[in-house]
């Protein structure tokens, strides 16, 4: 595990490098975070995967998350979670973007992207352009919205349940009145440590 200041040079070594690509960089729970745009996001993972001397070959994760707190610009947030060998460090880059924005798909830099960004267009709604099979992967084709959104519905928009009277499975609208979901936006736990 690097330091804090080998974690910094290393940041600003790469910045140096590709400053076009670079927006900031940070160094946040012991990991070096790197923040682009979604425009040099393709270009960034290819010269940190390509150089010879970071070699971050290795993709672990794609992962996405729903600040709702935020505006409606940038509310969303795509992390992609890299692996050096050689170096034997970890690298997080990180793409704010809002929910009309195409993001390009990295399956043309790391193969195992198609899956996870799979997983994250299911669950989130974020699009990846040029990907080759964007379809849903965990939810039903026929599936309305996308479940690890914030604004979506505790309780679904479907109920689906088996009827012995008719012996089949059934599926029917959900009513329920959605105007009483309260934004919790703090930890309920800081009500113990406050005192």
């Amino acid at each position: 595990m690097a330091n804090e200041n080998s974690l910094n040079t290393l940041g600003q070594l790469i910045v140096s490098s590709v400053p076009k690509f670079v927006e900031s960089v940070t160094v946040e729970n012991g990991q070096l975070v790197l923040t682009c745009k979604s425009s040099n996001l393709v270009s960034l993972l290819e010269y940190l995967r390509d150089s010879s001397f970071l070699q971050f070959n290795t993709l672990l994760d794609v992962f996405g998350m729903d600040n709702l707190q935020r505006s409606v610009h940038n509310r969303f947030e795509v992390v992609y979670f890299l692996l050096s060998y050689s170096r034997s460090e970890r690298l997080l880059v990180r793409v704010s973007l809002d929910s009309e924005v195409e993001l390009p798909s990295v399956s043309s830099v790391f193969s195992s992207a198609v899956w996870l960004e799979r997983e994250i267009w299911d669950m989130f709604g974020l699009f990846f352009k040029n990907h080759p099979d964007l379809r849903r992967i965990l939810t039903d084709y026929g599936f309305r919205g996308f479940p690890l959104r914030k604004d979506f519905p505790i309780s679904g928009y479907t109920e689906v349940r088996y009827s012995e009277k008719r012996k089949r499975v059934i599926v029917k609208p959900l009513q329920l009145t959605q105007e009483y979901r309260f934004f919790e936006f703090l930890t309920p736990w800081n009500q113990y440590f406050n005192k």
